[in-house]
């Protein structure tokens, strides 16, 4: 059963409300909970510096892929004859260079988000725990379990949105739309499952035409990997701002405490 006000934590009174709806204090053991909250705006710069720095990198690799898709093209037309050995060479380094960025700007990224990401669920044990669906850990956890990791963290995300989303100054719960985690989540799934299609496809290329084609993939997939980082950017920033508000409003639900 779940509060029959907000449908988000189970009832502790009488009529069926849940602490923070019905305004219950928290508890005396936990009087100033604030002092165990831990501020993400610090890493949230630095997640939102290296996703910027992931875009870039994207779109140096579609301009890199682009290089080499006329090239061969080029080539196919005239027998090779106007693509110098230079050319070819240049558009070769080009393209493993920005393949280097991009991996490199991935995991520093992938490192920074993920202590953000931990930062942010730590907080939002104490805001609700009882709108959690899963532990902390999975916080990170969740990352690395194969397909599971398609599911677990949007299921972490989606209970830290709900114990960040701001309440009313009188602790009433108000509802924030969770358009852009939603938004982001859509499009880094599609964009991981591309960019393996996608991969595939190069590496299995062997004729000028199928390089053309699976370059021109694994083009898209850039494309729509820089969308997915704008998306994320837009997640990182409105996530680190709403519990901002909400630790400024110190309206605790019944039974929320330090954690480890």
């Amino acid at each position: 059963m779940l509060c029959s006000t907000c449908r988000l934590r189970p009832p502790v009174t009488g009529d069926g409300r849940c602490a923070l709806c019905a305004g219950v204090p928290a508890a005396p053991a936990f009087h100033a909970p604030q002092q165990y909250l831990r501020s993400p705006e610090g890493l949230a710069k630095a997640v939102v510096v290296l996703l910027s720095a992931v875009a870039a990198a994207d779109v140096l690799a579609v301009a890199a892929g682009a290089n080499m898709r006329r090239l061969i093209t080029t080539g196919m037309a005239d027998g090779y004859a106007s693509v110098s050995d230079e050319e070819a060479e240049l558009a070769d380094n080009l393209y493993a260079g920005a393949g280097g960025l991009q991996a490199l700007a991935f995991l520093a990224t992938a490192v920074v988000f993920l202590i953000w990401f931990h930062r942010v669920r730590h907080n939002a044990e104490i805001f609700d725990r009882s709108t959690q669906p899963m532990r902390p850990g999975w916080a990170i956890g969740g990352w690395f379990i194969p397909i599971a990791n398609l599911v677990l963290p949007r299921r972490v995300a989606g209970g830290i949105w709900t114990a960040s989303a701001q309440t009313n100054t009188d602790g009433s719960w108000r509802h924030v739309p969770a358009t852009v985690m939603n938004l982001w989540w859509g499009v880094w799934i599609c964009s991981l499952l591309f960019s393996r299609f996608a991969q595939r496809r190069y590496l299995a290329a062997e004729s000028p035409q199928e390089i053309v084609d699976a370059t021109g993939l694994v083009m898209a997939t850039d494309a729509l990997d820089v969308v997915a980082a704008v998306l994320a950017v837009l997640f990182v920033r409105k996530l680190t701002r709403m519990q901002g508000e909400r630790a400024a409003l110190g309206v605790y639900p019944l039974g929320t405490g330090p954690v480890a």
